[in-house]
């Protein structure tokens, strides 16, 4: 059943996780769509509740402060209704939040190839990680660095260069419906 149409709303939430430029945003907005449920991005819940973008947190506050933050809005969005919720790259790195994540829902990694992911984000300057002389070997270097907790996710889905933000979307919705099936209300 590849047409997720009608899917039903979730009994808890599907977090997406991933790199910078998986397309976590995209995916999860076709989900929420998809399924009618209400949709959460930390970043964007991060930057509206500091005023500020995400590299003007980086810039003026610094890394550890953008994380803590980060991580006090997962739970918060996570103490909310179920839905979808996508993550920023770094949000998965933590250990209190990969608990909060396993406690509310059902982690998501979309697992998207280096050329993939550098396509992507090489033209965008609201990247403040990728802010370096090297940003690409800093992109190849942080995806080796993630990849092991990454893999810890509950169902890891592998996004291909070609992949549309539709068929991706259809993807997740096919992985959790075959291993874990309790997520979803029934249609």
């Amino acid at each position: 059943m590849n047409d997720a149409k009608g899917a039903g709303s979730v009994k808890r939430s599907i977090v997406l996780i991933g790199m910078m430029g998986a397309g976590k945003s995209a995916v999860g907005a076709e989900l929420g769509r998809r399924l009618g449920v209400p949709v959460r991005d930390t970043d964007t819940e991060i930057q509206a509740a500091a005023a500020a973008t995400i590299p003007e947190i980086f810039a003026r506050d610094g890394e550890a402060f953008f994380r803590a933050r980060e991580s006090e809005v997962l739970a918060r969005v996570l103490r909310g209704p179920a839905g979808i919720v996508s993550t920023g790259g770094g949000a998965w790195m933590r250990p209190e939040n990969r608990t909060l994540i396993a406690g509310a829902g059902v982690s998501v990694w979309l697992d998207c190839k280096l050329s993939t992911l550098w396509r992507r984000v090489k033209q965008k300057p609201t990247r403040p990680l990728l802010q370096t002389p090297d940003p690409r070997g800093t992109l190849e270097r942080l995806m080796a660095e993630r990849a092991p907790a990454y893999a810890l996710a509950d169902i890891t889905v592998a996004v291909q260069d070609s992949d549309s933000v539709e068929a991706t979307a259809t993807r997740v919705l096919d992985a959790i419906r075959a291993r874990r099936p309790d997520i979803l209300e029934p249609a």
